[in-house]
């Protein structure tokens, strides 16, 4: 049994974490709330190129450094806050002793995604990562899948994807014939988009849920 899961806003609360950094920074730098407001907003949850952001920081705050300097302090600042839902290592570990084999597929770059592995801990509870920037293609292309399957030795149709990206994660999941667990962190559904397998609130919750699902097929006759 496969069990890919998403890395930010998944596994860890990215959205907490670059929130609380951006509010320090700005005021850091004496500007107003409102800035760190600007600044969070134009982030969009990570899904802002960081070359951009950093250009856009430079001149709304008339900053002398470079944005390459300005792009290392997007990637990396705001990873020591990160922190992880307790039930979620929980889920993690009773998903491998359930038989479950477990991969982190994640969009980003491969320093900064493994300095987040690597600070909360998470390398004992996966049995492999997959980063976009290292393997040079990213969600929601299926072929990352069928390489993260690949590389633990399952089979994709005998899988599932969980994450909180309508399109990246579960499109993409989807499309790579995984069955599909959405993170919703209270989000409502994007109507246009095809629903997933099953939703729940958190990745814990999602895990059990897919744990508990498997189970109970074991026990049909």
């Amino acid at each position: 049994m496969l069990l890919l899961v998403d890395l930010d806003n998944t596994l860890v609360d990215r959205t907490s974490a670059f929130a609380c950094w951006a509010r320090n920074f700005v005021r850091s730098l004496g500007r107003p709330d409102s800035d760190a407001a600007w600044l969070i907003t134009a982030d969009r949850d990570g899904y802002e190129p960081r070359a951009s952001l950093a250009l856009a920081l430079k001149e709304r705050f008339g900053m002398d450094r470079g944005v390459e300097a300005l792009v290392d302090i997007l990637l990396y600042e705001h990873v020591a806050l990160m922190t992880m839902d307790p039930p979620t290592p929980i889920a993690l570990r009773e998903a491998r002793e359930a038989g479950w084999r477990i991969g982190i597929v994640t969009n980003g770059a491969t320093a900064q995604q493994t300095l987040k592995i690597e600070h909360l801990g998470l390398d004992p509870y996966v049995d492999c990562v997959v980063i976009s920037e290292a393997v040079g293609m990213k969600k929601p292309d299926a072929e990352i899948f069928r390489l993260a399957a690949q590389e633990l030795g399952g089979d994709l149709t005998d899988g599932w994807m969980v994450g909180d990206h309508p399109i990246a994660d579960i499109s993409g999941g989807r499309a790579a014939r995984l069955k599909t667990g959405w993170v919703s962190r209270g989000q409502a559904w994007p109507n246009h988009v095809p629903p997933p397998t099953l939703t729940r609130h958190t990745a814990a919750e999602v895990i059990n849920a897919l744990i508990q699902r498997d189970a109970g097929h074991h026990l049909i006759p």
